[in-house]
């Protein structure tokens, strides 16, 4: 009798300080939303998985406000680029590098995403 493999939790991870940690399961997010998580030090982040299935992660600090709510943001793209739009404002902010698209003066960090199976990233 031959058994089927062990289905394994597939993980949305942040590169921080040159290690992984992960966020939240894939499952957790909707295509074209977003939602917010804690990180170890405090801070908080923005995850977002576009219709593709990609994940992003920027600050959730909207810095025009000082008000925690990029995650609930419109995502868009503009010249190809993924945005997330500010909900208060509507300021957009580049998913890539963090680049706010409306006053080059303004970011806020990104981070590196990865997803993958839990187990295969045990080390």
């Amino acid at each position: 009798m031959t058994m089927a493999p062990e289905r394994t939790s597939v993980r949305v991870e942040l590169l921080i300080d040159q290690r992984w940690f992960a966020v939240c399961e894939l499952t957790g997010l909707t295509p074209g939303r977003g939602v917010a998580a804690l990180l170890p030090d405090g801070a908080q982040v923005a995850v977002f998985l576009d219709r593709s299935g990609r994940a992003y992660a920027i600050a959730n600090r909207d810095p025009f406000t000082g008000a925690y709510v990029l995650s609930r943001g419109l995502l868009g793209s503009a010249g190809g680029r993924p945005f997330v739009a500010s909900p208060l404002l509507k300021q957009r902010f580049d998913l890539e590098t963090g680049r706010c698209l409306d006053d080059e003066t303004v970011a806020v960090q990104a981070y590196v995403t990865r997803t993958g199976d839990a187990a295969a990233h045990v080390a």
